[in-house]
């Protein structure tokens, strides 16, 4: 692409470089060239064979005898416009050429002469503007001189006078159409910058906010661990302490990162600030979602529902969602129970299915899908256990347990920097989006 088709934002001429395999038309472009060239030798033919020739011809302008075979250059001059798009500039010179070849023994040219005008309009889309002119200028000229040698109205008659018109509208209508072209590419252009700009921006603030919380948590337990090995032989009590710090430090900062990754890990889902944060709440609008895909499902809720802490509410509930999920995609005609119980010290759940069960390498629940992982990971990350694996009675089955001990994340609200990074996040899904 040349320095003045990049400042128009226009595409390189597809007529270059192209292999053999490549050089057919499209079925739009042949189609289009089709009708013009239908038109085309219709009316040069209407045009040498008028109903009233005397309306047209006379002593001194007597009317030129045209043969059918003459009525092929016109073909020709229509037909290659088929390749217009693949090789603007051989199309425009062939089908000119043609017009020219036509013109010269003296027949009626005036509808062939729009033929090399199309091609003109095409051309004048891809080049710039110079060397449009130049182009429509040398094709005129050429057009003009060939109609005034050899015009059966003579040198000025008949349409000599429209030839300089129906070039200069082809080029108008081609730069205008080129310059719309590069001005859509320029705004489209933009715009992903722009949305890449943003994005990136996010991810940096998402990175602080990171940092922020890894340094703050390790400077502290740092600190405190310092202090206490210093004090653990002469004074026991002040290094337990500094030990409890370092124990709330690090809790208080797993629980900040366990925030920020799960913003993360959602960046899939539609930020809704009018739609309640994924837990066990929903778990009757998660059934009915299911029910409605096609696959019966019964929940049954044991012990006394109560406020749960963050990270092991959102575990439980994606635990139920990925299990049902999987029961719908693989387990056939079948039906899903879901059972919830809250305990004194602890929450479990449990998820069977009646259908066929997996297959291969996840019979035993040990496979390596992403679906069974994630499970894995999440029960992990709010300190449960998990099992999967066939059921007793056929099926499949999950089942997760969770503390609900005082050691257990507290359901406390995200500190600033989770609450930044899950706005960051947010405002990077809208901008990508």
């Amino acid at each position: 692409m040349d320095t003045a088709q990049q400042a128009r934002g226009r595409p390189a001429p597809l007529g270059r470089a192209l292999p053999p395999w490549r050089g057919w038309p499209s079925v739009r472009d042949t189609a289009i060239a089709a009708a013009l060239t239908v038109i085309a030798v219709a009316a040069a033919y209407g045009e040498a064979y008028p109903a009233n020739p005397g309306q047209y011809f006379s002593r001194a302008h007597p009317q030129p005898h045209t043969p059918a075979a003459a009525l092929l250059l016109v073909a020709v001059a229509g037909a290659v416009l088929a390749w217009r798009h693949l090789y603007p500039r051989a199309v425009l010179a062939c089908s000119t050429a043609a017009v020219v070849a036509y013109t010269l023994p003296g027949y009626v040219n005036g509808v062939a002469l729009l033929l090399p005008a199309v091609a003109m309009g095409t051309l004048a889309v891809i080049l710039p503007i110079r060397r449009s002119v130049v182009w429509a200028a040398a094709v005129t000229a050429i057009l003009m001189a060939a109609t005034a040698l050899s015009n059966p109205f003579g040198p000025a008659g008949g349409g000599f006078d429209l030839i300089p018109a129906d070039i200069a509208v082809a080029l108008f209508a081609g730069i205008a159409i080129g310059n719309r072209r590069a001005y859509v590419a320029s705004v489209r252009d933009r715009a992903e910058r722009d949305a890449q700009r943003k994005i990136d921006e996010e991810r940096l603030r998402i990175a602080r906010e990171l940092h922020d919380v890894v340094a703050h948590t390790m400077a502290t337990i740092n600190v405190q661990a310092s202090a206490a090995a210093q004090l653990l032989r002469d004074r026991p009590g002040q290094a337990a302490e500094s030990l409890a710090a370092i124990r709330a430090a690090s809790r208080d900062g797993l629980r900040e990162l366990r925030a920020i990754l799960n913003v993360l890990r959602q960046a899939d889902e539609p930020a809704d600030p009018t739609q309640p944060p994924p837990g066990l709440t929903r778990l009757d609008a998660l059934a009915a979602g299911v029910r409605a895909a096609g696959l019966p499902v019964a929940v049954t809720v044991t012990g006394q529902p109560r406020e749960l802490p963050a990270v092991t509410d959102l575990a439980a509930y994606r635990i139920v969602q990925e299990a049902l999920t999987n029961t719908v995609r693989h387990a056939g005609p079948a039906a899903a129970a879901v059972s919830v119980r809250y305990g004194a010290a602890d929450l479990e759940i449990e998820i069977t299915d009646t259908g066929r069960g997996p297959r291969g390498a996840d019979a035993g629940g040990n496979g390596s899908g992403h679906g069974l992982r994630g499970m894995r990971e999440r029960a992990a990350s709010a300190g449960g256990t998990i099992e999967i694996g066939p059921g007793p009675g056929g099926g499949f089955r999950v089942a997760a347990r969770f503390p609900l001990s005082g050691d257990a994340a507290p359901a406390t609200t995200p500190s600033p920097a989770a609450a930044s990074a899950a706005s960051a996040v947010s405002a990077s899904r809208r901008t990508h989006r």
